[in-house]
């Protein structure tokens, strides 16, 4: 069983000697403005998955794609020789799906928005479904004038007022 505090150590330092060297050491044309944003690092320290973004078009991401998988012979001998560890991992470059998914949910913020504006665009000008206000205020009751006044009408309870409900008056 490997330390996983170890290898997410480890994990941290590839990503960092992996950015540094793209921007450093490699002059490959077709890399991009390329963006290490995480790195995954097997149990057992053997292979490590280096996710990155490019910013640019499809052409580009295709481009920068093709650079770093040339340049992995490179950046693996870097990383063996910054981290010091017995056996350097294998990298495997995935560009990450960050972007994508960070377009979708504007598409979909951007959508609800209008839903948003269609709904206050139709209720500017309605009116409410009953008063203003809905709900009955102390003197204004005129349930009460009709029903209670007189004293012979049963109370909220079912019980004849002055009365504990069992016949028997308290008077």
């Amino acid at each position: 069983m490997s330390d996983t505090a170890r290898a997410r150590k480890l994990a941290d330092r590839i990503r960092v000697v992996v950015a540094e060297t793209l921007q450093r050491r490699i002059k490959d044309p077709r890399l991009g403005y390329v963006t290490i944003t995480d790195t995954r690092i097997t149990g057992d320290l053997r292979e490590a998955t280096v996710f990155y973004t490019v910013f640019g078009d499809d052409e580009e991401r295709a481009a920068s794609a093709a650079a770093l998988e040339s340049a992995k012979g490179v950046l693996r001998s870097e990383v063996g020789r910054q981290t010091g560890v017995r056996f350097t991992p294998t990298l495997t470059f995935v560009p990450d799906a960050l972007p994508e998914n960070a377009r979708t949910i504007d598409d979909l913020l951007a959508k609800a928005r209008e839903a948003d504006a269609q709904v206050r665009e139709v209720s500017s000008g309605a009116s409410y479904a009953g008063e203003a206000d809905p709900y009955r205020k102390p003197g204004e009751d005129e349930d009460d004038e009709e029903s209670g006044a007189d004293g012979n009408q049963p109370g909220a309870d079912g019980k004849a007022p002055g009365t504990d409900g069992k016949g028997s008056s308290d008077a």
